[in-house]
């Protein structure tokens, strides 16, 4: 399912452990690092998308997450033409991203990552929220660091918000 300017709908999830450290994947046999995505499908929205994926990919169930922001626009990559599918090349140019920035609030052991049948990553690992962009494929480096900007904000409000409840708690 493309736009009419080429480009594949799909969500980016940034899941942090409650050390705001993030979810880091490794490909399924490559030396690839990279976050959580995927298509969302006709008739789903970017949210429903996003719970898919999760499942999907690191077997977390809405349960284990809270969702503390996404951003408010598309973010663009385009796809140079050696690394499309043969049957995606002419219309197809990249993949539009709606990205949501999850907290972890279920344990470690409850990442699955062949939870499907099909598993996108063969290990993983919690990083430093500001992940070296250098990791990153070339071609998605610019949306990745657009999407750690722009939810970085949620991610220290939170933080704050748990030190008040703390605080308070006392």
């Amino acid at each position: 399912m493309l736009d009419k300017e080429g480009y594949r709908p799909n969500v980016g999830i940034i899941l942090a452990n409650p050390r705001n450290e993030v979810f880091w994947g490794k490909r399924v046999n490559q030396h690839a690092w990279q976050f959580p995505q995927g298509g969302i499908k006709h008739g789903e929205t970017p949210l429903q998308a996003m719970y898919r994926e999760l499942e999907e990919e690191i077997g977390l169930q809405r349960d284990h997450v809270k969702i503390l922001g996404r951003t408010r626009e598309w973010l663009r990559y385009e796809v140079p033409e050696k690394w499309m599918r043969r049957d995606c090349k002419g219309a197809y140019r990249g993949q539009k991203q709606i990205w949501f920035l999850l907290r972890m609030v279920g344990r470690d052991c409850d990442v699955k990552l062949r939870a499907s049948g099909h598993p996108e990553f063969d290990a993983w690992r919690w990083h430093d929220y500001w992940i070296p962009l250098e990791n990153v494929i070339d071609f998605k480096r610019e949306v990745y660091r657009q999407a750690l900007i722009e939810l970085h904000r949620y991610l220290q409000a939170d933080r704050r918000a748990r030190v008040r409840r703390l605080e308070a708690a006392h």
